[in-house]
């Protein structure tokens, strides 16, 4: 491997390297892909690192270029933020401090609630509305268009009924029902397209070059960055002016200690390189720190090779990040000018939701929930005190059936300690009974059993594909299957395979088109079965 332009802060962590579901709303097929540049394709697991530690810091490489189809270098981001029209539509949201969590971590946290935003509960109205209010009369005649998995696309709508204007949005199928009735609401036009945001955002921009229509991407533009960099703005502002709103002494005492560090929730990269542009400017000590869920981490990857990355797989839990591909502009502003990238669980992820609610009795979305999770992650890492550092809680938009998968996974993740379940076979003995130090005995097991997991989408009829896929050419001896909202679910299958058969078993779940894994080795989970 070449040309790595990311280095580690601690030598010793061990990096692993690698060489809708509506039926009211028509699904629409994919154009034929357009001719654009490959870019290396990475599995996300190939960069694995302890939560909590800063993993990939980016060089700062002097005199190097990486604009590649834009000339965007030269821009004045300090003055673009300063002069943006985003408090046309959007407001001031609050910095609030977070007193539990602060007592907890024995650090001062300030929330930075971009899902109290009016309208859309997010902070992409800024970006989406900056953008499309510099459009030209004959431009907005024409209409717009975006790619979204949902708030971007209602940032887009919100903008479009504010400025008289026609929008389309391309939507992935697996887009959460509660972001695309709000877009619905606003007045665009939403069609289904894809699975994923490089699906929806090929369709989109194939009409807006055949309808006239401007593009509005969801963060790889100047106007965009600068539209969101309104939030580090902000930030500064509030902290360096804490006596307005109910702020009380108390408060205004502890910010006698400076800012640390801000974290920032990753996607595509706008709201990160926006913050980073505005706040590094005015206070260059303060850290601009990425969070990243471990099985959607672009941007981190793209860091650690020194070039952008495209996911080959890419996990959809916090949809609201999940990107394959950062953008070009924006990880050109993150390589010079962030600090790093923290890499959390879902499950700290949901430990977060509850903090959160816990908190303000306010319920986030998990892609506006990482930032919380990153930042305890960072500071029971580092051990810090008394330190004042500041998440962006970047929305609110969750289908209320994902609470339940939420609520499971939130206790797991406010464990002090990894969760284990230990399991052992004693005979009915009391003299080895009393013996029992741990000792696991051998379980009784089927003949020639393979255990396989397989993730499957939110999609009509993708289960039952699978069932028939193995229904009579093997026996099945278990199933098990847990939903998980809109990202999908497991389904866990015991089925009777004889190595001779393995080769055909694995060719015919290649054609599935899901993911999957053997877990016959998993000796913990074998023990729980049997």
């Amino acid at each position: 491997m070449s040309n790595i332009t990311a280095t580690l802060t601690n030598q010793k962590v061990e990096i692993f390297h690698r060489a809708s579901h509506l039926n009211s709303h028509k699904k629409t097929k994919l154009p034929k892909p357009s001719h654009i540049p490959q870019l290396m394709r990475v599995p996300a697991e190939s960069l694995v690192y302890e939560s909590g530690f800063l993993g990939v810091v980016p060089k700062k490489l002097a005199g190097e270029s990486h604009n590649h189809n834009h000339n965007y270098k030269d821009i004045n981001y300090l003055n673009e933020i300063l002069l943006s029209k985003v408090y046309d539509v959007a407001v001031e949201t609050p910095l609030e401090y977070a007193s539990k969590l602060s007592e907890k971590l024995d650090v001062h946290i300030w929330l930075k609630r971009e899902d109290l935003q009016p309208g859309v509960f997010s902070f992409k109205l800024r970006g989406a509305y900056n953008m499309m209010a510099k459009l030209s009369r004959e431009q907005l005649r024409k209409g717009v268009i975006c790619c979204s998995a949902g708030n971007h696309a209602q940032g887009v709508a919100l903008s479009a009924q504010k400025l008289g204007v026609d929008a389309v949005v391309a939507m992935p199928t697996t887009t959460p029902e509660i972001k695309l009735k709000t877009v619905e609401r606003l007045g665009a036009t939403v069609v289904l397209v894809g699975e994923s945001y490089a699906e929806a955002q090929e369709y989109a921009k194939h009409r807006a070059k055949d309808e006239g229509r401007t593009f509005v991407p969801g963060f790889d533009h100047p106007d965009i960055i600068a539209g969101q960099g309104t939030v580090g703005m902000e930030i500064v502002r509030q902290l360096h002016a804490p006596l307005q709103g109910t702020v009380g002494m108390e408060i205004v005492r502890q910010l006698h200690a400076p800012l640390h560090a801000i974290f920032v929730p990753v996607g595509g990269g706008g709201l990160i390189a926006g913050i980073a542009a505005y706040v590094k400017s005015v206070c260059p000590e303060v850290k601009i720190i990425g969070v990243e869920p471990y099985d959607a981490n672009s941007m981190a990857l793209s860091l650690y090779h020194g070039q952008r990355i495209v996911l080959d797989k890419m996990g959809n839990f916090a949809e609201g990040v999940a990107i394959e591909e950062v953008g070009e502009e924006t990880f050109r502003l993150c390589r010079e000018l962030i600090d790093g990238v923290i890499l959390v669980s879902h499950d700290a992820i949901c430990a977060s939701i509850k903090d959160m609610f816990d908190e303000k009795r306010s319920i986030l979305e998990p892609a506006g929930a990482l930032a919380i999770a990153g930042a305890k992650a960072y500071c029971k890492y580092y051990g810090l005190q008394g330190e004042n550092v500041v998440a962006v809680t970047s929305g609110a938009n969750m289908n209320f059936n994902k609470l339940g998968l939420v609520s499971q996974l939130a206790d797991v993740g406010r464990q002090h300690e990894p969760e284990a379940v230990f399991s052992t076979i004693v005979p009915q003995n009391r003299e080895k009974l009393e013996q029992f130090s741990g000792l696991v005995c051998d379980q009784l097991s089927i003949e020639n059993e393979i255990l396989c997991r397989f993730v499957i989408p939110d999609r009509p009829g993708v289960l039952m594909k699978l069932l028939n896929a193995f229904n009579g050419r093997w026996t099945m001896n278990l199933f098990h299957y847990q939903g998980q909202g809109e990202s999908g679910g497991n389904v866990l299958m015991g089925l009777q395979v004889v190595s001779s058969e393995m080769d055909e078993f694995k060719a015919l779940a290649d054609t599935l088109g899901c993911d999957y894994a053997f877990e016959t080795s998993n000796k913990a989970l074998q023990l729980l079965l049997y």
